[in-house]
């Protein structure tokens, strides 16, 4: 057998892509125990319990501050660092760093070879059981690459700016533990060559988004944002179990390999594989937060910003999106299933767009731009696109990231600036509470200006490319293709893909709308921060501005990663479809088993299309501009609640509070009221517990009356009973 091209190269060595956070993970986790640790009084060396480290600042796992993202210190006293920070430092962002420059090295021996099947490193057999053959192994291929890059890369530069984010939290090596931990998870996920091990994975980072929110335990409203993340994808991974289990039943393995292989075995449409691409995307609607499952995602801004950064611009909220297109074997024969993807994440997308609309939190505006992103990719991979739900994928990994770590050197000044003048009551995470910021952090205005133009889709920044994509694959499937001739709750897969078009643009324009809001309540109009504060308000130190510089170039080049013929026909700017051609051994069989005989957009139809899009992206910026008067806004202390239409969306249609009355409290009633009081207090404490206790006492009672230690009475008992002997052998005779 011929030796893979890959074996002989640096890619041998992929299996140290997730080892070296993980090494991260298990340093920063002992520097943070070791910290942790208190002498007890049987100690000879402790001093009677004092603290081993001598008074330091410890990790108790809280943070000072007003609640929100609070970087960890009492603004009442001076920031002390961790007496491990040094350390963390180097290991917690080193450790991406080198993990990133393994990436690179194995992405260019991919380029330079010949790779018509993926490139399987064996670890060790996992679970050799009967007929289920199951290894360890990890599986590079284009897809998976891309997947690497983009989490190491953007990880890489999160991590950095964390140093100076995180930089007097008390628990500052467990942050880092977890950030590596997370990013360790993340790559064993995307490099599984199996379900197995990608759901090892996918578990993972549900364990260490728990971490992450609630990562300020200490207070009750976070710690309920990361059960909440927690409990939420439980649902979804059930329906992952499912569809694993189905497709044992019916391939009989679980490998990438060889259910592409055996995927023709499925009748096209058919039950069953409708069913498991369903059961699926259920793992991934809970995973990257569509409806129903969205609403842990922007409760997850309760954790530190960089963690916000890398949650929803890099790593877990895409890995739904991953799977769709890993899977793309199975959904390209269920078009019914592909339907369903495609139509989710346009609602989503439209429904998320709205309740941006009405946030003030600058965090939560970002959270549910995420959502509404999600959908757009969902759009894409469901209508068998695949190469442009994961071409967004990438532009959304960048300015998304920018984004949050913009929002976060926001909020970085403005702690700042109300710790240095005692301000302990404001908001630093509401806009109402900034404005005119611009004139203090130029760098972070200009560079959070060119996320907010990609995300709002103006060329020719890189989310106009990815967006203009799936908008253009959603089109051209609406005619001539297996979903155009499929049917979905009655209506004809024509229509429903017309309609998911229309959503797809009207949530484009919402998008524009509530980011260009964002921008002018944050950096423009007059400064609302009060005139005590202003003094202190500054950029970001440069750890933190640097790689928002990053981000900012890859948020405006990242487009020329997948240029289109139409664009490169009119100007020859750079190579058409570079990412559509590095993906095609891998998706480009099931995109053209979707797309079917449906026909190529003329020309003509393609800049029509192109120039519907910037014309709507335009229109929103131009609304929000116009409409919207910063000078007139209030603080938010000074703010008259709002009403009506507005007051819904600033409550997020009420979801939350439906999803509460409808199934948190009849499930708590009923745990209650019939598994606590019924089952536990009734059955087992008082009937089992303690009736067996009183049974015992009854029992033991009886026999202390008959034990009474009196000779008479003994005497008695003995005459009597030889009595009823006698008559009862006299009655037998």
């Amino acid at each position: 057998m011929q030796a893979h091209p890959l074996a002989e190269t640096v890619a041998r060595l992929v299996w140290f892509l997730p080892l070296l956070p993980l090494i991260g993970f298990l340093i920063n986790g002992a520097l943070s125990l070791k910290s942790a640790y208190v002498a007890g009084p049987a100690d000879p060396d402790g001093h009677d319990g004092e603290h081993a480290n001598h008074g330091e600042h410890q990790d108790v796992g809280g943070h000072g501050g007003t609640g929100h993202d609070a970087h960890g210190h009492d603004d009442h006293a001076p920031a002390v660092r961790h007496k491990f920070a040094a350390i963390t430092s180097i290991v917690g962002p080193g450790v991406m760093v080198l993990s990133f420059g393994l990436a690179l090295a194995i992405f260019f021996a991919m380029r330079g070879a010949e790779m018509h099947n993926p490139y399987i490193n064996t670890l060790f057999s996992w679970m050799p059981a009967g007929s289920l053959q199951l290894n360890a192994a990890l599986q590079l291929d284009a897809l998976s690459m891309v997947m690497v890059l983009v989490i190491t890369g953007v990880g890489m530069l999160i991590h950095i700016f964390s140093v100076g984010y995180m930089q007097d939290d008390p628990g500052y090596p467990r942050y880092f533990a977890y950030l590596n931990l997370f990013v360790f998870f993340m790559l064993l996920l995307v490099l599984g060559a199996n379900y197995v091990v990608t759901f090892v994975g996918w578990e993972g980072v549900g364990l260490c988004s728990y971490l992450l929110i609630g990562f300020w335990f200490s207070e009750k409203a976070n710690a309920d944002a990361g059960k909440k993340a927690f409990i939420v994808n439980r649902i979804g991974d059930f329906g992952f179990m499912v569809a694993m289990f189905m497709i044992f039943a019916h391939v009989g393995s679980l490998d990438y390999v060889t259910i592409a292989e055996r995927a023709g075995s499925f009748a096209p449409g058919g039950l069953v594989v409708t069913a498991i691409c369903l059961f699926l995307f259920l793992g991934c609607a809970g995973k990257s937060a569509q409806i129903p499952l969205y609403t842990w995602l922007p409760d997850a801004m309760a954790g530190p910003t960089p963690v916000s950064a890398l949650i929803h611009a890099a790593t877990m909220v895409t890995a739904g999106v991953f799977l769709v297109a890993r899977s793309s074997m199975l959904f390209s024969i269920a078009p019914v299933a592909s339907l369903t993807v495609a139509l989710t994440g346009a609602v989503t997308a439209i429904f998320a767009a709205t309740i941006g609309l009405k946030q003030w939190d600058i965090k939560k505006v970002l959270a549910y731009s995420t959502v509404s992103q999600l959908g757009y990719m969902f759009v894409g991979v469901g209508v068998g696109a695949y190469t442009a739900g994961v071409f967004h994928l990438i532009t959304h990994a960048f300015f998304k990231a920018l984004l949050f770590l913009g929002s976060g050197s926001v909020i970085y000044v403005m702690h700042r600036a109300y710790h240095a003048t005692h301000n302990h009551g404001d908001d630093a995470q509401d806009m109402r509470n900034m404005g005119g910021m611009k004139q203090f952090m130029p760098i972070t205005w200009t560079l959070m200006w060119i996320a907010t133009l990609a995300i709002a889709g103006v060329p020719p920044f890189s989310g106009f490319f990815s967006k203009d994509e799936i908008l253009a694959a959603v089109f051209s499937r609406a005619h001539g293709s297996p979903l155009a001739d499929a049917t979905l709750l009655g209506m004809p897969g024509s229509t429903v893909l017309y309609l998911i078009w229309v959503l797809a643009l009207a949530a484009a324009l919402l998008t524009a709308i509530y980011m260009t809001r964002m921008m002018l309540y944050t950096f423009h109009g007059p400064n609302r921060t009060g005139d005590a504060a202003k003094p202190h308000l500054a950029e970001a130190p440069w750890v933190m501005t640097g790689p928002l510089v990053v981000l900012g170039v890859l948020s405006l080049a990242g487009g020329w990663l997948n240029l289109p013929k139409v664009i490169t026909d009119l100007i020859p700017v750079g190579p058409t479809a570079t990412l559509e051609h590095w993906l095609e051994p891998v998706v480009g069989a099931a995109t053209s088993r979707v797309a079917g005989g449906a026909a190529h957009l003329s020309a003509t139809t393609e800049e029509l299309l192109i120039g519907t899009a910037v014309a709507i992206a335009i229109a929103g910026i131009a609304i929000a501009w116009t409409r919207l008067k910063p000078a007139a806004l209030t603080t938010k202390n000074a703010a008259v609640p709002a009403t009506g239409i507005q007051r819904v969306l600033e409550n997020k249609w009420y979801v939350d509070e439906a999803y509460d009355a409808t199934v948190v409290k009849p499930i708590y009633g009923a745990s209650k009221g019939v598994l606590w009081a019924g089952v536990d207090v009734g059955i087992i404490d008082t009937m089992l517990v303690n009736g067996t206790a009183a049974l015992a006492r009854f029992f033991g009672w009886v026999g202390s009356q008959l034990q009474t230690g009196r000779v008479g009475t003994y005497a008695w008992l003995l005459v009597i009973g030889a009595v009823l002997v006698l008559r009862a052998f006299a009655r037998a005779s």
